[in-house]
């Protein structure tokens, strides 16, 4: 029996960004054009009621992938299918509103995404007004009261404003307002960063029962290993706007196979650190490099201590290899130490 379509389908996925000189500095100076690469073929997909994660240093194209998938941004090259229909196809708002109301986003900062000057009902209701989903003004508040409470807040609180409330609470605000129009999928781009630790694991336990009890399917972004290791079932780990490995997590944290990713889990400290050892990890050595000029080949090889001549001028695209997807010739022509072995990092 064959597998299920996946719900989320993106294939080559492109972005890139004019930061080009102004026409004059380019005329009298001689200047040429210039453009960030800020994803450059991303490929993968999502399967229903899965939770894949996007994890990856600062400015490796993990939020621009998502606002790619909302519609903030539109792609340079490349598609992305939500339920097999492409979304490129949708040119005209009415078009797309109904697709839209599938798919929602958690943003990032919740002082930020919330109006000031609206009350949480009318915050809250935004989504259901806007798609029709609520016939009179009884039906809309006791729909707002339901996803107050499905987020673990009371439906009192609707009268109040963003500015009375916590930074977790905002942020169940936010789920409630994604949550108001019954989406099947979820854009998470680093939802609970903003918050302290101890608030995090509340926000994130309210999530994993959200998606339990309504089938939700999840795009999860995050920097923090640990949050992805918690929330994920599959993980891709991105580098300049590539992906160089895709894998179940748990496998992914047990046995890493592309260096980058091997370095990223080394920064976390162990708890049982071997003896003569603070637990401290090292962090990952080198810097990313200039996305506007990126090196040739391999665009890790410049930090990689397995790096030859081909990862210098090859760029690597990703095959299959020990149950993962890995975007790197030193796996793939099996010169890797660590790949004699079964043992985890």
């Amino acid at each position: 029996m064959s597998e299920p379509a996946p719900l989320v389908e993106v294939s080559n996925l492109a972005r890139y960004f004019d930061v080009s000189p102004p026409m004059l500095e380019r005329v009298v100076q001689g200047k040429k054009r210039a453009w960030v690469k800020a994803l450059d073929g991303v490929s993968f997909d999502i399967k229903r009621g899965e939770t894949f994660a996007l994890v990856g240093e600062s400015g490796c194209g993990k939020s621009t992938v998502a606002r790619c998938l909302v519609g903030l941004y539109k792609p340079s090259a490349g598609s992305i299918r939500f339920d097999d229909i492409d979304l490129k196809a949708l040119n005209h708002r009415r078009t797309a509103a109904p697709l839209r109301r599938r798919l929602q986003m958690i943003f990032q900062d919740p002082y930020a995404s919330l109006n000031p000057r609206w009350r949480v009902r009318r915050i809250i209701a935004e989504p259901l007004v806007t798609h029709g989903l609520a016939r009179n003004d009884a039906e809309l508040r006791r729909r707002v009261g339901e996803l107050l409470e499905q987020v673990r807040l009371s439906p009192a609180d609707g009268d109040k404003f963003p500015h009375e409330f916590s930074g977790g609470q905002r942020q169940r605000i936010s789920i409630a307002r994604a949550l108001a129009s019954n989406p099947e999928f979820l854009i998470c781009d680093e939802p609970t960063s903003a918050l302290d630790v101890s608030v995090q694991a509340q926000i994130l336990n309210l999530m994993k029962d959200l998606q339990r009890s309504f089938g939700l399917t999840y795009l999860f972004i995050s920097h923090n290993l640990a949050v992805i290791y918690q929330m994920s079932d599959r993980v891709g780990v991105m580098y300049l706007g590539r992906l160089v490995e895709i894998a179940a997590s748990d496998q992914l944290f047990a046995r890493p196979l592309h260096p980058y990713t091997r370095l990223l889990i080394e920064t976390i400290p162990r708890l049982d650190p071997p003896n003569g050892t603070s637990g401290e990890r090292e962090p990952v050595a080198g810097e990313v490099p200039n996305p506007i000029d990126p090196p040739p080949g391999c665009a890790f090889h410049p930090r990689c201590p397995f790096a030859n001549a081909r990862c210098r001028t090859e760029r690597p695209e990703l095959i299959a290899a020990e149950g993962a997807l890995v975007a790197c010739h030193a796996v793939e022509e099996r010169r890797l130490p660590y790949l004699t072995t079964s043992s985890a990092p």
